[in-house]
Order: structure tokens, then sequence, then C-alpha cells
């Protein structure tokens, strides 16, 4: 059985998993369309790094070999599973680790708050050039209180924030257990929190959920960071909101497309050299634990399913 691994930017799949005895070729870089379908081709499995690159109808029917797709991570929602369940394809998952996205986002919100990267900046000519600002008795405003949700209000007690949110399926009782301030309306939760922070599942009613009206009801000063999906936050209306609110600041790690382009409108140097616009290469995941747990459960999938047993199936 031949195997792809696809989108290892990190150099690391081989590193972290045992692959021995296995025909596996690994791929780094992100290609679609006639390229993506030709370099696939002569392989029986595919094994994703989350949703770097999308499976769909299309690549499923013009890959008549292939007979397993491995994703890390226990749900993909840009492989076609319908597509892939017609041509007799198994599709199997991973378990993954909870605690990286939170870890990211709380390091993205001290990083902008206190003014890391401009100070940084500033070394290199001479000393210091401005002053940041304390989390300690600011407002945190949680666009989502699941698991990642839940970990960030525990986070930002613990630096002395008090902490609100609001979803659309967000129920007093969860408030209530998570010890935060329920928000009528996602206007009123960016209008009352210093800081929000996104953390939902990509869905049609969240996809643009953070638009022009969202940005314009936060107050003067507000940071904005999304480490959850780009497609949640309008990028435009970002940009719009920074250009228009010179104390505002905002932190992605996630976009529309990724890798993020070189010449998308989001690479603003000025807003970024003032350190007011934070871009990170969607780093919520990419740790060396995940990693290794993603691609030895990816491992374990190929011979479960070679063995005739496949596990974890998706779909």
């Amino acid at each position: 059985m031949k195997i792809a691994v696809l989108d290892d930017y990190a150099g690391a799949a081989l590193r972290l998993a045992d692959w021995a005895g296995l025909d596996v070729t690994v791929f780094s870089d992100t290609i679609s369309g006639d390229a993506l379908a030709k370099r696939l081709a002569p392989f029986d499995a595919v094994c994703l790094m989350r949703e770097r690159t999308p499976i769909g109808a299309d690549l499923i029917a013009a890959l008549p070999r292939l007979k397993l797709i491995v994703t890390s991570g226990p749900r993909n929602a840009s492989i076609d599973l319908t597509a892939a369940k017609a041509h007799g394809i198994t599709v199997c998952g991973t378990e993954s680790r909870k605690t990286t996205t939170s870890e990211l986002a709380i390091l993205m919100i001290l990083a902008l708050n206190r003014r890391l990267l401009p100070e940084v900046a500033a070394l290199q000519t001479g000393w210091q050039a401005g002053l940041g600002r304390d989390l300690a008795g600011l407002t945190l405003g949680l666009i989502g209180l699941g698991t990642i949700g839940g970990q960030m209000a525990v986070l930002g007690r613990a630096l002395g924030m008090e902490v609100v949110a609001w979803s659309q399926n967000l129920t007093p009782d969860r408030c209530a257990q998570m010890g935060v301030r329920q928000m009528p309306d996602l206007a009123t939760l960016m209008a009352a929190a210093d800081v929000s922070s996104v953390h939902l599942v990509l869905s049609e009613r969240t996809t643009g959920l953070v638009n022009g009206a969202a940005l314009a009801a936060a107050k003067s000063g507000h940071v904005l960071v999304n480490t959850s999906r780009g497609p949640i936050v309008d990028a435009g209306a970002v940009l719009d909101w920074l250009r228009r609110d010179r104390a505002a600041m905002a932190g992605l790690d996630v976009y529309d497309r990724e890798p993020l382009p070189m010449d998308d409108p989001l690479r603003d140097g000025d807003l970024m050299a003032q350190g007011r616009l934070l871009l990170t290469p969607h780093l919520g995941y990419t740790t060396e634990a995940t990693f290794r747990l993603f691609y030895t459960q990816t491992v374990d999938a190929v011979r479960a399913f070679a063995a005739g047993a496949p596990i974890r199936i998706i779909g």
C-alpha cells in the first residue's frame, strides 16, 4: 500500500511516529486542483493534517486507487464523507489534545496587551517605546463557551479578569458551571469586553459572525483574538476597524485561505509594526505533543486498515 502524508510543514511526520515497513511519501507543501490529483494518483492511502488540504468529491473521483483517508483529529469538515463512502473509501481519524489552542489564545492576548512585539523591536534601536496594559481588572468576552472556551474562562480568571460569554447555543446552566456572566447578544459582549476571543465551530450560522456591525459595537481599544476558524471573523471588517480605532488591536491565527497568501490584505506592515495586528500561521494545535499523538495514531490507523480491522472510522 502506497501512502502519502500531506502538508507536513514542520517536517515532523517521520520523526514523531514509527512508519517502519510502510511505503510512505511525505509532502511538505500545499497544492490543489489538477496538480494535486496528479500527485496523489499513485497512492492507496492519504494522510491529512487537519484541513490543510481539502478532499472534495472531484478529487476523490479523480483517484481510483484511493482506499483510505486518515485525518488528524476526530473530525475534518474538508473531507467529502458522502463521496468517500460512495467510492468505497474508508475515512479514519485520531484523537486530539485539548489544551493547546487556549494556551495560544492567552499568549496572543498577553502579547498584544503588553505590546510585546513592538517593545522587542524597540530594543533593537534603543529602549522602551510605550506602555502596555494589565489584564487584571479587564473583562474577557468569550464568543463560545465549549471545551476551549471553558479553558479560557479558567485562564482568564487566573489572570484576574472578569469573564463574560455569548454564543447562539449558550445556556445559563453552562455559564453557571463555568462561573461566567452570560451576555444577551454578541453586540452587548463586544461593548462590555476589553478583550474578546473566538471559540466556535465553523458552520453556516457562524460564518461571518464577527462582522463590521459586531466590531462597531466594541468599546475603543478593544482587543479581538481568533484562534478558531478564519471565516468566523470578517477579515476585511477587522482591517477597517483597526484603521478606524487606532487603539484597537487584533490577533489572528486562522484565515479564510491557508497558507495565507503573500499578497493578502491582512499582511498590513504598518498595523503589524504598530503592534496592533498580530498574525500567526495557525499555531493553535501545532505542538510537539499534539503532532506526536496525531502521527502515531495515523500510523496505527494505516496498519489497522491494512490488517482488515480499521479503527476510529469517521462517517
